[in-house]
């Protein structure tokens, strides 16, 4: 067996509903889904859950790979390249025939789904026992039972994996050491109006984006990118003093980072805010309070739209009594506490939250009834969005239409998916893939401001 020999990739079906076209991306080797695959993504399609959606996407791309082909073609495996739109697919995909299999005592309880699936892995494994074959999933405890029941290779799908570490996240900024203009030799600056601009010499800056923020242990100097090239880095000169006296709604930043974070979230240019960071670093509130900033008292933008990912919510909130808004109420308590703390020294609380709802037209949404529609004029919080993958990140972002603003904030370490890990996240993939993009800016809020308990918590649990 060599490295360019084709090999079988055996998909669960959390890989599919992961990414519905996650068979496409395995290039000239072999893809193999077991039976038992198409039975749970036909018991998915029609429920009212999130899923649903990407399992019947799964089902007519399998259809449409395999619809010219007899069955006898569908075993052995159909060639990909028929796909329309299969690029750069040129292996196989094949049906297993786990309902074949005949329990006996010495293979794991077939009445289970996963076992089937690792089963299969095993038929498979033997048949081509000179060709590499690899069950792929996303569940980690089936990972393991596979390995367990004799599976050589086991993977986790990585294609849309930007990176192997969290550690190498993009945190939006850079801390240079020392003092900034120490090491800067030439150096252009322009007066535009109240803004000054510097162009300072790539090699002092060899890895930038667009957006990137630069602060130095000095205190005074701060800085974003706003455009290069080969030779040259263009600087925003925003002042370290000036960037601590920001405001929003009654709320000044309590660090450089929060600093950073009003800066991107005030600018109406930019058009996707990626708020990284532990719980109680500020993401909610500054987020909240930037919004109505810009909608009430800015009249920038027309209405506050807050959703997040629910899990529970697609089998219960049809259910719950109330409209939408007071279905998701639960689920929003962070939005409605960060309100409260904004308004806490008001005469009446419960006046004010009246009347700042009213006024900024604050309305929760749930995420399921967020596809298909075109947001216009707002700003949408999604708050939690560490829980949602790529394409559930995408399909809220594709939602955005003229003079919207995202704000997305979420924190990699507290993931309660089955599936997502944090470098796996579609937190992450945003963060990666728009790091560069000129109406985005990514902030991670280092360190915690919610209390000293809070802070010790993030640190030492």
């Amino acid at each position: 067996m060599t490295e360019t020999t084709p090999k079988y990739y055996l998909l669960d079906t959390n890989i599919l509903l992961h990414e519905p076209l996650a068979f496409l991306n395995f290039e000239e080797h072999n893809v193999v889904i077991p039976m038992v695959v198409l039975e749970e993504l036909d018991n998915i399609k029609d429920r009212h859950k999130d899923v649903s959606r990407e399992a019947r996407v799964a089902i007519r791309s399998l259809e449409d790979a395999l619809k010219d082909a007899s069955p006898e073609e569908i075993l052995a495996g159909v060639p990909l390249s028929r796909m329309q739109g299969a690029h750069h697919a040129e292996g196989t995909l094949a049906i297993f025939p786990d309902y074949q299999l005949k329990q006996t005592d010495s293979v794991l309880n077939l009445s289970e789904n996963d076992h089937r699936i690792i089963q299969a892995a095993l038929e498979l494994q033997k048949k081509h026992s000179g060709t590499k074959v690899v069950l792929v999933t996303k569940d980690i405890n089936m990972r393991l039972k596979a390995k367990g029941a004799g599976i050589k290779y086991v993977e986790d799908y990585r294609t849309d994996q930007l990176i192997d570490d969290i550690r190498f996240l993009s945190k939006g900024f850079v801390e240079l050491e020392g003092d900034f203009w120490q090491n800067v030799g030439e150096v252009t600056s322009v007066q535009e109006g109240r803004e000054t601009f510097h162009e300072v010499e790539r090699e002092v800056l060899p890895t930038v984006f667009r957006n990137q923020y630069l602060i130095d242990e000095t205190e005074h100097f701060a800085a974003k990118v706003v455009g290069y090239d080969k030779e040259h880095v263009r600087l925003h000169d925003l002042g370290f003093e000036r960037m601590m006296s920001y405001h929003a709604w009654g709320i000044h930043p309590k660090n450089i980072y929060q600093a950073m974070a009003m800066n991107a979230l005030l600018d109406p240019s930019i058009d996707l805010v990626i708020l990284t960071g532990p719980a109680g670093s500020g993401k909610t509130l500054l987020a909240l309070a930037s919004a109505l900033e810009l909608v009430i008292e800015q009249g920038v933008y027309e209405k506050i739209i807050v959703t997040r990912n629910t899990p529970e919510i697609a089998e219960s909130i049809g259910y719950l009594p109330g409209t939408e808004e007071e279905k998701m109420a639960p689920w929003l308590a962070a939005i409605t506490d960060s309100l409260e703390v904004l308004h806490k020294h008001d005469e009446s609380m419960d006046s004010s939250l009246n009347y700042i709802m009213n006024k900024a037209n604050i309305q929760f949404k749930s995420l399921n009834f967020m596809r298909g529609r075109s947001i216009q004029n707002a700003i949408v919080l999604l708050d939690e969005s560490q829980n949602l993958t790529a394409s559930q990140l995408k399909t809220i972002i594709t939602r955005c239409g003229t003079g919207t603003k995202i704000i997305c904030s979420g924190n990699l370490a507290q993931i309660d998916s089955y599936y997502l890990t944090a470098v796996t996240s579609g937190l992450t993939y945003i963060v990666e893939r728009f790091k560069d993009y000129p109406g985005s800016a990514t902030v991670n809020l280092n360190g915690v401001v919610r209390s000293n308990l809070a802070q010790y918590a993030e640190e030492n649990l």
